[in-house]
């Protein structure tokens, strides 16, 4: 089953994915004429909270609404997918995950403006935004199996399986076993699992499961106090790895650029490889293109769908061309990649405690609670807007309960399959996503356009 899955993943992450991704992307760039990036001082405007109107529709302001995303992407994806791509891809798999955010700037712009022009009701009156009601309320009811797919597969994506493992694995590499534990096992389908493996994810599970049933509003005031806080932490973390190796910086962003084009570090040189690896990677960091952005801007307090548009595109930014910069910089400097067969959030560990022998992998571990942590909660809320869309608002709630058990799961699985697991939901995610966005662009170009002109002057 397991070995299903990961040929699944890979076949369905191949050429034509990469060109409704790349290709939108590039599209949505050059169809704006680069209108998003003429803007960002005005985002960064808005974010702050200058337009704010609490009498405006949803449900958390503008700044809540990219933490809440930026909790979920800021997260593992660039800590450990950094380490998995460099090792699966090679160095110049960053330089494809900076294309892809580049363009993916450009594709959060149009995906989260239109969940703001194309929200949709509950039941209950209340508004909520998102892939699967953009395809309903803007492309029609013939379109509703594409909605129901991105849904589908959406709870399969925002599973917490592959945070849950990661934050298990750093937890039993940093504490644990060097305490002395970790080593008696118990066999479950005939294959053998930690028990502090297990132990592990049931105080994950009873953790999150506070959190997330406590709702939107309680996991956005969460993230928004979380997000700034792990991300301060580990930028001056890395940036002290780089600060004391600055000499190699040059060196190391020239093997970037150069692996990019050569594929040296895929076997058999493949260059094709090393560019789905980035994308593949980029998608889980940033999750332009894939869906999950657009439901949490959705549910922004705002009546301007061009303005939440340019808020979500300040995302990729952070989380890629930021974030994940600085862990790959981490890796390469410390030649980790190549010293040790390590893999994923563990190869990451060991740059960290090569730059600060002793206490460095510490440093990672208190980095890590907070990125999988803030992951873990935004992802339930997603999942479970996929559920309510298909079969009703009171019924979310089971999503939850699924979404809490799955954690013990991920602590204890394998990390090979876990990945694909979440890659191949991801990779049917975005047909839909990008399908739609591709098709209203035209709508998004218009309302762009009044919005611009109605700012003029004033901002």
């Amino acid at each position: 089953m397991g070995q299903l899955i990961v040929d699944f993943a890979n076949w369905i992450w191949g050429i034509p994915l990469l060109i409704l991704l790349l290709g939108g992307g590039s599209f949505f760039l050059i169809y704006s004429q680069l209108l998003p990036f003429k803007y960002f001082v005005h985002a960064i405007k808005v974010l702050t909270g200058k337009y704010d109107d609490p009498k405006e529709k949803g449900e958390i302001n503008h700044y809540q609404a990219l933490s809440t995303h930026l909790a979920s992407t800021v997260g593992m994806g660039n800590i450990s997918g950094v380490a998995i791509a460099i090792v699966t891809g090679g160095p110049g798999a960053i330089f494809w995950m900076w294309v892809s955010a580049f363009v993916g700037i450009a594709t959060k712009f149009f995906t989260c403006t239109l969940s703001i022009m194309y929200r949709g009701k509950d039941e209950n009156g209340q508004v909520h935004g998102g892939p699967m009601y953009v395809i309903r309320e803007g492309l029609g009811k013939a379109w509703l199996p594409l909605a129901y797919l991105f849904c589908i597969a959406g709870m399969i994506g925002c599973l917490p399986i592959f945070q849950a493992n990661q934050l298990t694995q750093v937890i039993r590499d940093v504490l644990i076993i060097p305490s002395g534990f970790g080593e008696d096992t118990f066999k479950l389908f005939n294959q053998n699992f930690r028990w502090t493996d297990l132990y592990t994810g049931i105080v994950l599970t009873v953790f999150v499961g506070i959190v997330i049933f406590g709702g939107l509003k309680r996991i956005a005031n969460v993230a928004s106090k979380m997000v700034p806080l792990m991300i301060v932490v580990y930028f001056f973390s890395v940036l002290t790895i780089i600060l004391s190796n600055i000499s190699e910086v040059p060196e190391m962003f020239s093997l970037i650029i150069t692996d990019a084009f050569t594929g040296n570090a895929v076997a058999g040189g493949v260059l094709g490889a090393v560019i789905i690896t980035g994308a593949r990677r980029a998608a889980f960091s940033n999750e332009a293109g894939i869906g999950t952005a657009p439901i949490a801007h959705g549910a922004a307090k705002t009546d301007e769908p061009v303005r939440e548009g340019l808020v979500a595109m300040l995302g990729p930014a952070i989380d890629t061309l930021i974030v994940c910069t600085l862990t790959a910089l981490a890796i390469l400097i410390t030649n980790v990649w190549v010293t040790t067969d390590q893999d994923g959030v563990t190869l990451t560990a060991t740059a960290f405690e090569s730059a600060f022998p002793g206490f460095g992998h510490y440093i990672l571990l208190v980095c890590i609670l907070f990125f999988a942590s803030s992951s873990l909660f935004s992802f339930s809320w997603y999942g479970s807007r996929c559920l309510a869309f298909i079969v009703g608002e009171k019924n979310k709630v089971y999503y939850n309960y699924i979404y809490v058990a799955t954690i013990i799961f991920g602590s204890i699985a394998s990390l090979s399959t876990i990945f694909s697991l979440i890659d191949g939901a991801f990779a049917v995610m975005a047909i839909p996503t990008m399908i739609s966005a591709i098709l209203l662009a035209p709508k998004v170009k218009k309302e762009a356009k009044i919005y611009f002109d109605k700012i003029k002057g004033i901002d």
